[in-house]
């Protein structure tokens, strides 16, 4: 097993491209359960209306700040500020400006949930 440590500014700047996320570390993947995944992803404008039916969703804002619309009201997150989204919850995340996102999900979590188009990764890389 090697240890390393991950530095984000380094990871965010292999890519520009917007709501396509990258794995950069996996955590309890040894267990019986699932593993959870530490993601990195950047956007900018309107992503699409979805749930996920079986997963939760931490969204930690390293860089920027995002309106995470909500079916009754709009969250923002700033940069050094998380938002935990339970499963089964509408949302839709928007950045009038680009923003720098960790995610902490399950390694099922599909970024569209129950929505399959243009913006559905199923297969992520590494970095």
């Amino acid at each position: 097993m090697s240890i390393e440590k991950i530095n984000l500014s380094e990871k965010l700047s292999q890519f520009s491209d917007y709501f396509n996320p990258r794995i950069v570390g996996e955590l309890n993947g040894q267990q019986a359960c699932q593993p959870w995944l530490v993601k990195l992803v950047k956007f900018q404008g309107e992503f699409v209306w979805h749930h996920h039916d079986n997963e939760d969703e931490l969204f930690y804002v390293v860089k920027g700040s995002f309106d995470m619309h909500l079916p009754d009201k709009i969250i923002t997150i700033n940069a050094g500020e998380f938002l935990i989204m339970p499963r089964g919850v509408e949302h839709k995340p928007v950045a009038k400006e680009e923003v720098e996102i960790m995610l902490f999900e399950p390694a099922s979590t599909v970024n569209t949930g129950n929505v399959e188009n243009e913006l559905t990764r199923k297969e992520l890389k590494y970095l």
